[in-house]
């Protein structure tokens, strides 16, 4: 019997989340727009990036508004603006350009929630060796929030 309460005491205290993050990490995630592809395709100075975001829209009310091209140093390097809601496309791609950097520069490319910010996944990489999910360092690229491009109205 008191094997048997141990096994139970097993059963029920594991988690079926293998990930390192704790609930309070998951659940703020999930109020964040993550990037979960980026492809880039021309040519040096003159890129066209398809980015893949993945984010709790919901409306006009809370959308990803945006994703962005930064460099290593996090100086904004271009922004596509959102102008609407994904609701019922998740998660959803979109193409902007030109991306003004050369084959070998490492960039970062992250996305934006309107009421929350960043804090979802973001990409690491370069045109020439692919990109792939990294962690951002914190603090990172403060103030780049308010540089234009930025959204108006939302239109749905």
């Amino acid at each position: 019997m008191l094997f048997l309460n141990f096994i139970l005491l097993l059963v029920f205290s594991c988690s079926d989340d293998n990930s390192n993050d704790s609930g309070d990490d998951r659940q703020d995630r999930k109020q964040h727009a993550d990037i979960t592809a980026v492809r880039a395709s021309g040519s040096n100075g003159s890129y066209t990036f398809s980015v893949t975001l993945s984010s709790p829209d919901t409306g006009c009310d809370q959308y990803a508004d945006w994703w962005e091209v930064l460099s290593e140093d996090g100086k904004l390097v271009y922004r596509r603006i959102l102008a609407h809601s994904h609701v019922n496309e998740q998660p959803f791609a979109r193409s902007g350009g030109p991306v003004g950097i050369d084959e070998n520069q490492t960039v970062w490319i992250r996305g934006h929630m309107n009421t929350t910010g960043y804090g979802g996944q973001a990409f690491k990489g370069s045109v020439a060796t692919g990109f792939e999910a990294a962690e951002l360092p914190d603090p990172f690229a403060t103030g780049v929030d308010s540089q234009s491009p930025l959204p108006g109205n939302c239109a749905f």
